[in-house]
């Protein structure tokens, strides 16, 4: 079997697709580089990089979805006077938003024929309205009366579910939809976040993270139950949420005092990243007995980083 990992430096979503041959697998990674003074949109296959953008604007790849032989990515592009939300297939790239507002495309899947995109479009200096686009047609989640974002997005048969968080009286409010009705994850006293959802049957499971008043505690929702990942102690930020098999895996960046890349394999706490510096993870997929997590290095003091992926935590 030849599998299509296709995960991300930037989301919190990805995709595993098969096609039958025997040889070996590929490896595809989306993310951004600086080139010059401007960063470049582009993925890379099993280390190779296809750049996305020119380099005139800064350029963002946040999410990539491997169908067949097609390769779609999403993110977004300044034009020089607004950020335009978009995608690209197979390099060709595909406007979401006119660039009347700031938009920006945070996650992309495929499904038969149809892309789906989730991100959120700015409608004033402080509100942004949570968005998902199919076939480029958006459809707003929320009503623009308050601060929104759509960060991830899954496909389940006819279902579209799209994790994010909403602003009520000041405060974010984790929350998923299904076919655009809310589900509230917490209950609006202290600030949440969700950044990754995962469908496993007819289960929902969901990733972020919740202030306890002074440090924001990592944790993962199943149907809106939650389970807390860390402590406290320290501010921890889930950005990717798998299920393979009855396993559950999620990655996060913990601030300690440094970025620190970690995950939980059914809460059980692993490191990512050995070594001095700063380690960012964020995607990650399970393919059999093998664990694929993307991110970035850098050195201590030398503010460079370095996209990499880690395969069972070689790098």
């Amino acid at each position: 079997m030849k599998k299509l990992l296709a995960f991300c430096l930037c989301s919190s979503i990805f995709s595993i697709v098969t096609a039958q041959t025997p040889k070996a697998k590929d490896i595809y990674v989306a993310g951004s580089e600086l080139d010059g003074k401007k960063y470049v949109a582009k993925y890379w296959k099993n280390g190779i990089a296809t750049s996305l953008t020119d380099g005139t604007n800064d350029a963002y790849a946040e999410s990539i979805f491997v169908s067949g032989t097609d390769v779609y990515v999403a993110g977004y592009e300044d034009n020089g006077k607004k950020t335009v939300a978009k995608y690209w297939k197979n390099g060709i790239a595909t406007n979401l938003s006119d660039s009347s507002n700031a938009a920006y495309a945070q996650s992309i899947v495929v499904a038969g024929n149809d892309v789906y995109v989730a991100g959120y479009e700015r409608k004033s200096p402080w509100v942004t309205v949570a968005t998902y686009w199919k076939n480029g047609i958006a459809t707003n989640l929320t009503d623009g009366t308050a601060a929104a974002q759509a960060r991830s997005i899954a496909i389940s048969g006819t279902d579209v579910y799209i994790s994010g968080h909403e602003k009520k009286n000041m405060i974010w409010v984790a929350k998923y939809w299904k076919n655009g009705i809310a589900t509230n994850l917490t209950d609006g006293t202290k600030d949440s976040e969700a950044n990754s959802i995962f469908i496993k049957g007819s289960d929902v499971y969901v990733a972020g993270d919740e202030s306890n008043g002074t440090k924001s505690v990592a944790k993962y929702w199943k149907n809106g139950i939650a389970t807390n990942l860390s402590d406290g102690t320290e501010s921890t930020f889930p950005h990717s949420i798998v299920v393979a098999g009855t396993d559950v895996y999620v990655i996060a960046i913990v601030y300690s005092p440094h970025n620190e890349a970690k995950y939980w394999k059914n809460g059980i706490l692993s490191n990512i990243f050995e070594g001095t510096g700063n380690a960012v993870a964020n995607s990650i997929v399970v393919d059999g007995t093998d664990v694929y997590i993307a991110g970035s290095v850098d050195k201590l003091r030398e503010y460079v980083s370095t996209a990499t992926y880690w395969k069972n935590g070689i790098a």
